[in-house]
This record gives structure tokens, sequence and C-alpha cells, in this order.
């Protein structure tokens, strides 16, 4: 039997080391279906329940193993749906490849069913690379391209095959004219900076009497060279949530994640420091930088596009992180003054406290944040954490300690809504021995993440740890927005579009042969905690928590805090009491020195 375009796509995919593809079939695929056929399911058609969740488990996939992701859709609407997912992997700087269907060449330009024209949809999210493929011959050079662009530019790209191409007999580029033979392999490499630009980067850095650094993902594989210059410069690590895992939360001078869920600890570094030095980051919220002109500044980054952005950066240093830092550390002073390291890790010490005290505060039912502080003492050594968007991001970024071959991830720069639970399913895929929790949001989980417990009851047998948790923050709310309009706002709860129905997460994961539980009660959180993380099977966990429990950002004003509030008493006069009590705790803690009026007999609950 010859070999068909399909049975080679595979087969080039084989020989990339591609072991699973995240897709949903689709007739527009069907000739790559019966290929998979004849190929014993190798590499593995992981069957997500929505194309959407195929791309975010192909970014999980791969924001986890290092390796490519692929996915794979049907033509018209299943590669519409692949998009959200596709952006996520963009904004992120994530390699994944996306083939998808397209109509028959004969019905092309026709108005025919399904016919949407991929070249110009794709344009953008797959900027780097888009093609289709019309004649075998532009095979394997099209997958090769895909597969190399990806890893090299960490970004996504499309290969768009019509299905009656799928069914044409393969025949490889010959030695002629405009054919294009090709080679596998990704060689690695790893870019420097000149001599030139590291002593002027030293001599920025050497200036500086209060350093602050900032860590993102980029600096994931230059762990112990970013804690020997941090020692070196006497400085504080904060760190973007993309960089969470890239350096361990227990150290005394890591203040944490920065922004909008950010700590107070890395707030006050970036507002106090005099040079800065960024590291495989681009962080977007220029607000939670220094002043312009207040630091002299440095960044690094591997890609040459994304430097000289977000801050008036005196040095930019194109280069791999590790290898950057090793070569800029013998050119480093060793500071005199310990007095700006000590400031910082009281600080951080501080914080710490604080946020034992805001998890300790008394919520109806359950605070959130008590439910991720108590994650954070039973978390496995090796376990793979994913966080949704939404107020779960809050408590992901501030209460949970990620530390040694702990790793974490969320949607970054898109920020967008439900990748929680198909983070975690592609994670499985990529390490099957270790177990891997998601914390989500209720408005992420009626989104997404119910639909895919299917597929985790589909193949969780598989996995040699069947641990996968799911957590989910049951408020009835669509919080971080809710939270938005009362901080930025002033705006009372608009019950109509915040407002969302009760669901019975356990009872429906249950259903789908998984374990469940809901807890209702503050006592039973640890419990929960401890009985999933000992399941022999994955688990999802409904905590019914306090929308109350304000998410506030770590600048905000007392003008800020006391317009949410007034907002929310408006809106919610029936818990006026618990807000009070949350706003207060928030003003004393994030706010320190701002006087409070005491409680007292008779005194007023409206402000």
């Amino acid at each position: 039997m010859s070999m068909k375009v399909s049975d080679h796509v595979l087969e080039r995919l084989r020989d990339w080391g591609v072991e699973h593809v995240f897709a949903y079939p689709g007739d527009g695929i069907n000739g790559l279906l019966a290929a998979w056929g004849r190929a014993d399911d190798n590499p593995r058609f992981i069957q997500a329940r929505h194309e959407e969740m195929a791309a975010f488990e192909a970014v999980g996939y791969a924001k986890f193993s290092g390796k490519v992701g692929v996915c794979a859709a049907t033509s018209g609407p299943g590669a519409i749906h692949l998009l959200n997912g596709l952006y996520d992997a963009k904004l992120d700087h994530v390699p994944v490849v996306a083939i998808v269907g397209q109509t028959n060449r004969s019905a092309m330009g026709g108005s025919y069913q399904q016919e949407v024209d991929l070249l110009s949809l794709y344009k953008d999210v797959a900027s780097d690379f888009c093609e289709m493929v019309t004649v075998p011959e532009q095979l394997p050079n099209v997958i090769d391209r895909a597969m190399r662009t990806a890893m090299a530019r960490r970004s996504v790209c499309a290969v768009i095959i019509p299905a009656d191409v799928q069914e044409l007999d393969y025949s490889p580029p010959e030695h002629a004219f405009k054919m294009v033979p090709s080679s596998l392999g990704m060689p690695h490499y790893a870019p420097v900076p000149s001599d030139d630009d590291l002593a002027r980067a030293a001599e920025v850095l050497n200036s500086g009497e209060k350093v602050a650094i900032l860590a993102g993902q980029g600096a994931r594989g230059a762990r112990q060279e970013v804690m020997a210059v941090a020692d070196r410069l006497g400085a504080g690590v904060a760190k973007a949530l993309l960089g969470k895992d890239a350096l361990d939360d227990d150290l005394p001078y890591v203040t944490g994640s920065i922004g909008l869920l950010g700590t107070r600890p890395s707030y006050e570094l970036m507002m106090e420091c005099d040079t800065l030095l960024v590291i495989g980051s681009s962080f977007p919220y220029t607000q939670f930088l220094p002043e312009f002109g207040q630091a002299r500044a440095v960044q690094i980054d591997i890609d040459p596009h994304m430097v000289g952005m977000r801050y008036p950066f005196e040095v930019n240093l194109v280069g791999d992180a590790r290898e950057t830092l090793t070569r800029l550390l013998p050119l480093l002073q060793g500071t005199k003054d310990s007095g700006w390291r000590e400031k910082i890790e009281n600080g951080v010490s501080r914080w710490w406290e604080v946020m034992q005290r805001r998890a300790a505060v008394d919520a109806d039912p359950i605070n959130p944040e008590y439910v991720a502080h108590t994650l954070n003492d039973l978390l496995p050594d090796n376990v793979i954490l994913a966080s949704d968007s939404g107020s779960a991001a809050n408590w992901y970024a501030r209460h949970l300690k990620l530390r040694g071959a702990m790793r974490g991830s969320l949607s970054g720069t898109l920020a967008t809504m439900g990748p929680g639970v198909p983070y975690v399913i592609g994670a499985k895929f990529a390490h099957g021995d270790r177990p891997a929790i998601a914390l989500v949001g209720d408005g992420a989980m009626q989104m997404n993440g119910m639909a895919e417990l299917i597929t985790i009851g589909k193949y969780w047998r598989e996995w040699e740890d069947p641990r996968l948790i799911v957590a989910v923050l049951n408020n009835q709310d669509l919080n971080q927005v809710t939270w938005e309009m009362r901080a930025m706002a002033g705006a009372p709860q608009f019950l109509p579009s915040q407002s969302i129905p009760d669901v019975a997460y356990a009872d429906f994961a249950r259903s789908v042969g998984l374990n469940g539980m809901r807890i209702e009660k503050p006592g039973d959180v640890q419990g929960a905690w401890e009985t999933a993380l000992g399941s022999d099977r994955p688990c999802v966990l409904d905590f019914v928590t306090d929308p109350a429990v304000p998410p506030i950002p770590p600048h905000a004003t007392l003008d800020q805090i006391e317009a949410a509030a007034t907002s929310i008493l408006k809106g919610d006069s029936d818990r006026a009491g618990m807000v009070r009590q949350g706003f207060k705790a928030k003003v004393q803690e994030f706010l320190p020195g701002t006087r409070h009026r005491e409680d007292r007999p008779g005194a007023r609950d409206d402000g």
C-alpha cells in the first residue's frame, strides 16, 4: 500500500519525537484520522472535549515539558476553536504547532460548507510560520520548518492541509528546480552578548546601591546564576507570574510576584530601588516598575525582538540567561552595604506573617486565602501547579511557595479564562509520574473545566501517578471582575453579569469515575487536601468560599479601598459586616501606618 500524505505527516511528527497530539476529530481531517489508525495511534491522539481545550492542553504540555506541543483540528469551526489556546501560547512564548484541515482544493473560493480563509485567519497567531500544503512535495519541509520555527522562536506555527491533499500519494521533493528538501533536528544553541555590552551592563549594576532584580520565565534555566548575582549585588528578587517557579519562594530575599496580583515587598522593592536588572521577562505593567529616571536599568532576553520594551533600559543584553549571567558575574563587584538586603528580607518576613494572618481571617463560609495557604504546607516536592485566571490567581501568586523541582504556570499575558484544567491534563501527559493540581474559580470551571473532567476520566489510568486535583473556589461570583468594578469604578456588584449558579462539581466528578468532595467548613479544608493528595485517582475539591474576601493589589490606596467598600455596602448590604472586617484587615496589613477608627459600641457600620 502506498504512503499517503497523511501517513507521512504522522511519520514526520514521530521523527521529531512527538508523542502526543491533542485534538478533536472532524471530516476536514478524516485523512489524518485514517492514518492514525494505520499508525496504531502513534503519536497518541489525545481526545479533548473541545478544540480550544486541545490547544490549551498542548500549551500546558509545552510549558511543563519544554517540548513542542502539537494540536490538531478539523477545518472551519474546528480551526477557529483552536485560536484562543493558540493565542495563549503566542503571548506566553510557548512552542506549539497546530495542524488543521481545510476543504478540498476544488471547493476553495466557492463559499463551500465550512470554508474559511485559514491563511488569513491564522496570519497573526502563527505569524512566524503559517503554510498550506497543496502538493505532496511540500513535505517534509513544511512540517520541519513548523517544528523548528516553533522551537527556535518559542512561537505558534500552523500547517493547513486540505482534505483531498491528505489522501494523495506521498512523493518526496526531488533534486530539482523549485523543490525544497529538508532535514530533521534543532541544534541547541545559547547566544551570548558581546564583551563590550557585558562591560557596560556591569558598570550600570556596579554603580547601584539598591539593586532590584525582576526574573521571568526566561530565567528558569539560570536558577543558580540568578542567586549568585543577587548575592553579589545584595539585591532583592521579584518574579513575574510566569517566572514564579524560576526561583525558590523560601529564599529570604525573594519578594514574590509583582503586579496587580503581586506582593507588597515586590512593590516596595521596585518603588525604592536605584538599579534594575530584568532577566527573561516581558512583564507588561510599567506602573509596577521604578519611576522613569529613578533607576538605571539592564535587561537580559534571548529574543532581540523583546528587548528595550516596558522601561528605558540603559543596556540591553541579547542572550541566553544562564550563559549571559555566567559571563556577567565575574565583572560584578560585591556590595559593601548590607542595609538594602536586610530591609528587603525584613519586608519579606513580615509579608509571610501577613499572609498567615490574612488566611486566618474569618469568612463565610471559607476564606479562599485559607484554602491556598493550607495547601502550601502540603505541596509535594515534585508537584505541577496551574492556576486559572481570576481571583484564584491572586491566591496562587501570593500564598503558594514554589521551591525546588515544583513547577507552576498560568495564562500570563493573555490572562484568558479556562486553561487551568487543560493545563494540568497536558502536564500529566508530559509527566505522568508527578502529581498535578489546578486551582480554578467556579466561573472557569463552568466555562471549560467541567467538560475536561470527562477527558481526565478517560485517560487517568494511564498515568503512573494518578493524582490530579482540581480545586474549585466556589463563590458563585465572577469574583475578579466584581472586585475590579468595585475598586476601579466604585460600582456595586452587577448581579446579572456577575452572579453564577451553584453547581455540584464533586457530584459531577464522581459521575465520571473520579473522586469528589464538597467542603463547606474551614475545619474540613486541610483534611480535604490530605485526602485528595492520598487518593488513588483524580479528585475534585469543591471549596465553598466567601466572595467578600478582597483580592486588592498591593499598591491600592486608602481612597480606592474606601471606594470599593462603599460600593459593596450599596450593593450587598446583607454582607456589610463581613466586608467591612475584610477591608479593615486589608488596610491594616497592606497600608502600614494608616490609622483606623476602632470598633466601638454603637459605631455605624455604613462606611
